[in-house]
């Protein structure tokens, strides 16, 4: 018997952009438990005075494509918050990057922002949007780098350099490779890096791969100065 192909939601993300340029989207955030869309069918009796045995009849009316919800972590006056209020009354294009590279994308309005704070836990916020028109979903397709990974940290012998791998769409696995003066240090594949003496001269940087079951795409860092002793 095959292994199962399911997996946890880890790793979706959620972004949106104004109908009116739907290539550029906003990233969302602190976002957890997406509920994707989930549509319904009405049937319309068209039963008559001949039909058969007496027996109602049905077909097909409008399906109603249903909402989209999500949960997140409330951060008051942050980009992700702005970007919410500012998305009140405005025809959103949404898209939904699940870990296996597949895209659900769709248009929504923006139905409900409910904010949460209470005494003693987390700040939190539902958010829903009603979605129009029937939804599209992607084959799966090469990960998104959407925050660029980062290097913090002094380039010095003994000093840690530290690897902030950035924010990826479609990835459920992200792998590290550092480097010195472009060439790859043996066993570097974490997220910190100590550089030794036969760095110095050397500017340091990171490959960061981000990869589905078909698709890998890697990104470079920025590089760091020369390393000094």
């Amino acid at each position: 018997m095959p292994d199962t192909q399911a997996r946890i939601g880890y790793g979706i993300t959620f972004e949106m952009a104004d109908a009116a340029t739907p290539t550029d989207f906003v990233y969302l955030s602190e976002v957890y438990d997406v509920t994707p869309p989930s549509d319904s069918t009405d049937s319309v009796d068209v039963t008559h005075m001949q039909s058969p045995s007496r027996t109602r009849e049905f077909i097909e009316g409008l399906t109603d494509p249903g909402e989209m919800s999500f949960e997140m972590n409330y951060v008051p006056g942050s980009a992700s918050d702005l970007a919410l209020m500012a998305a009140k009354g405005k025809r959103k294009y949404c898209r939904v990057t699940f870990p296996n590279g597949v895209q659900l994308l769709f248009y929504g309005l923006r139905q409900s922002y409910e904010k949460a704070a209470p005494t003693d836990d987390k700040m939190t916020a539902t958010v829903t949007f009603k979605v129009s028109g029937e939804p599209i979903m992607t084959t799966a397709a090469a990960p998104r780098n959407i925050t660029a990974p980062t290097i913090t940290g002094t380039a010095q012998v003994g000093v840690p350099l530290t690897l902030d791998p950035g924010i990826w769409a479609g990835a459920s696995d992200i792998t590290v490779q550092w480097k010195a003066d472009g060439a790859a240090i043996s066993g570097a594949t974490g997220t910190s890096y100590v550089p030794v003496s036969g760095n110095v001269g050397d500017p340091i940087t990171a490959d960061v791969t981000g990869a589905n079951d078909d698709f890998s795409t890697t990104v470079t860092t920025t590089a760091t100065a020369n390393v000094i002793a």
